[in-house]
């Protein structure tokens, strides 16, 4: 079974929650014959590359009840429907500035009964909440993408990246005023063996 990659590195999940990871499976499949989220070439790895990613923020963040996360550019639903499923009791705002894969993050969310969850089909700069923390994966470099967030979170950011993120982040420090000794980059492959996730990490930005 795809899903026993989640459950390999997740075993405290409950019932309801492995329910959820088993259905989006099915729902993410029939959606991409549709709109093309996930290339067709790698749909066979669901689970490992989107879901599981996604979940590597899980890893390193403990959100409270109540916290409240903007998903800036979601996609399909990643890395914020995952993380919804595993913290059921934080508040998630999956952003596109797509339609229709903010159509994908919405019939996916509802498909496996997520209550936690709202998706907008907006671009971040023109939402007005604010929120706890913002998590995205590989949407834009970060002097791309902190602009158009700035104000709007108040804890920290938890990006998922690849390459060299040393040298992204650093001309970002000066420019944005971020706190060099509030920035944290953790290898996935820590906890994750798969050798998709080698080059795989988390930049955490925090207030």
């Amino acid at each position: 079974m795809e899903e026993n990659i989640v459950f390999k590195y997740f075993e405290n999940l409950d019932g309801k929650q492995k329910e959820q990871f088993r259905g989006m499976g099915a729902l993410y499949r029939e959606w991409n014959k549709r709109i093309n989220i996930i290339s067709r070439k790698d749909i066979g790895n669901l689970y490992g590359h989107h879901i599981l990613h996604s979940l590597a923020i899980a890893k390193v963040a403990k959100f409270e009840p109540g916290t409240k996360i903007l998903d800036l550019g979601t996609g399909g639903g990643f890395p914020g429907i995952p993380l919804a499923v595993c913290f059921p009791d934080s508040i998630f705002t999956l952003c596109d500035s797509v339609g229709k894969k903010a159509k994908v993050a919405e019939a996916v969310s509802e498909g496996i009964g997520l209550e936690n969850v709202t998706v907008v089909n907006k671009r971040a700069e023109n939402i007005e909440e604010n929120f706890d923390y913002v998590v995205t994966r590989s949407v834009a470099a970060f002097d791309t993408l902190l602009p158009w967030i700035m104000g709007k979170w108040r804890k920290g950011i938890f990006a998922l990246k690849g390459g060299n993120v040393y040298s992204e982040i650093e001309p970002c420090i000066g420019r944005y005023g971020l706190d060099r000794k509030k920035i944290s980059v953790f290898d996935i492959s820590d906890w994750f063996e798969e050798s998709y996730f080698l080059e795989k990490k988390i930049v955490f930005v925090g207030r």
